[in-house]
């Protein structure tokens, strides 16, 4: 054994200043996209646009949806459970992105096309947490 060897715990990562300001920073703009958009869906005008989508009993859904993405937003910029935190967000974003952007069933081209950029841009979002 090393006279000069450093036990480290298993587990523990080590990081510089910079690394670790890069995974906060990280952490706080990938949870802004959630905290902004579950505040939103406190809306009337959120919620009429879900039931005018098909959403079942958006009055309930809808703000249900804010709060796990509020909840999940939160937990993984404090870093607290951000296991738990990433697994709401993804309890949110699958329902979400199958109701609120179905390209298969427009019928505009343009629209259509719009609706399929969307679903496409939440998909890498949802993607299980490891």
């Amino acid at each position: 054994m090393a006279t000069n060897s450093i036990a480290i715990s298993q587990g523990a990562e080590v990081r510089t200043f910079p690394q670790g300001a890069v995974v906060v920073l990280g952490r706080f703009f990938f949870a802004l996209i959630f905290l902004m958009a579950g505040a939103n869906h406190f809306s009337r005008q959120t919620i009429g646009f879900a039931a005018s989508q098909g959403v079942p009993l958006a009055s309930i859904a809808v703000p249900l949806s804010g709060v796990l993405a509020i909840a999940g937003g939160l937990s993984i910029l404090l870093g607290y459970r951000a296991k738990l935190g990433a697994w709401l967000i993804v309890l949110f974003l699958v329902p979400v992105t199958l109701m609120m952007h179905k390209f298969w069933a427009v019928q505009d081209p343009m629209m259509s096309q719009i609706q399929m950029v969307l679903f496409m841009k939440m998909l890498p979002c949802s993607a299980a947490p490891s």
